[in-house]
């Protein structure tokens, strides 16, 4: 297990948009690789296959320069947290589109009908948003390769874990969480769920992500899929 992330502050840092973030954590993610190839035999570690997956839609702007700066494949993984009406905010748990569900630790299983239907209305927005992303996605298989998971920043986590326990299945060689900002208290649980952490800035208070960010507008589903157009290997 593997962390990178400076050390929790009570500092309000503040990305301009997505694209900066991207492009800042981009530079993170290769002074990664850069190490771990100065202390590894350079011809294993040039056999190397990354993959980067972003959560949609906010992710996509994130994980572009990512994917540019090591010459790979953008995909996307599509979860959404189960909630209830009264607290949209609140996350019982999550469900990728692929059919990965995970609940709270506490929770463990569905405890009614109204949760079961919860359930049923979030795999039905997840798939709808994977149809509208899917031809414009490549659909690598992560088998053997690093796969980073990418969005604009992490407040529960569910989506987050959801998703690594989705390509985990998968059989990367490892899995990395690459987030430009997260609150200090998950770094534990990101770190149970991945290979490598890289995390720009971990504030105190945090509140929200969209805090940290000057402009943070509701990514549209046409700038999302013109995002994932511009990456072609």
């Amino acid at each position: 297990m593997s962390f990178n992330s400076p050390p929790p502050s009570s500092d309000s840092t503040v990305f301009a948009n997505r694209l900066e973030a991207g492009e800042r954590l981009a530079q993170a993610v290769l002074a990664v690789v850069e190490a771990r190839a100065s202390t590894r035999d350079r011809a294993t570690e040039a056999l190397s296959r990354f993959v980067v997956y972003a959560l949609p839609r906010g992710g996509i702007a994130v994980a572009a320069p990512i994917a540019r700066a090591l010459h790979c494949s953008l995909d996307v993984i599509v979860a959404k947290k189960i909630t209830r009406p009264e607290n949209p905010e609140l996350a019982l748990g999550a469900a990728t589109s692929n059919g990965h569900v995970l609940w709270l630790t506490q929770r463990q299983s569905l405890s009614s009908d109204f949760d079961e239907l919860m359930l049923q209305q979030t795999r039905e927005r997840a798939q709808s948003q994977w149809q509208q992303l899917a031809p414009f996605s490549p659909q690598v298989d992560p088998s053997g390769a690093i796969t980073l998971i990418v969005d604009d920043g992490i407040a529960t986590g569910m989506t987050m874990a959801v998703a690594a326990q989705s390509l985990r299945a998968k059989k990367p060689a490892e899995i990395w969480i690459c987030v430009p900002v997260a609150p200090p208290e998950i770094l534990p649980q990101l770190q149970t769920w991945s290979d490598r952490v890289i995390v720009l800035a971990t504030p105190h208070p945090f509140q929200s992500v969209s805090r940290f960010y000057k402009e943070f507008p509701q990514v549209e589903m046409e700038e999302a899929i013109e995002c994932l157009r511009k990456v072609v290997l």
